[in-house]
């Protein structure tokens, strides 16, 4: 059964690396491209995973976490915080998430699926190389 993956990124080029970098998984994909467009997409579909930017336009990638793990029925949903920021400035949602993933919005192919799955487990890809 496919596992479902949401890419919550505002910067265009990011939001397309991380679905290119994905192509070839049997993840499939829910693309929001803020954080109020996250919440939408949250309603129409249940993602098993979410890829989070933090600096987010409208509602903060922060106030998108805070709100999913506030509420019963998404508060299981893994999430990779995926930033340019520094992470102590964002020490404390891992008060919240003791698992919470944080990296570097320049990360590799490999290392995001396999943080991936670390976190909902093994799907069928082929690796190419981005």
């Amino acid at each position: 059964m496919k596992k479902n993956i949401m890419i919550v990124e505002d910067e265009q080029r990011y939001h397309d690396l991380y679905s290119l970098m994905l192509e070839d998984t049997d993840y499939k994909i829910i693309h929001a491209y803020d954080g109020d467009d996250a919440f939408q997409r949250l309603d129409e579909r249940l993602p098993d995973l979410i890829i989070l930017d933090i600096m987010l336009d409208m509602v903060t990638g922060d106030t998108f976490f805070l709100y999913v793990k506030g509420i019963p029925k998404f508060a299981d949903i893994p999430i990779i915080v995926l930033s340019n920021s520094a992470r102590r400035n964002y020490k404390n949602l891992n008060k919240i998430d003791p698992n919470l993933v944080f990296l570097d919005k320049k990360i590799t192919k490999e290392r995001l699926i396999k943080e991936i799955q670390a976190k909902i487990g093994k799907q069928d890809f082929t690796t190419t190389k981005i």
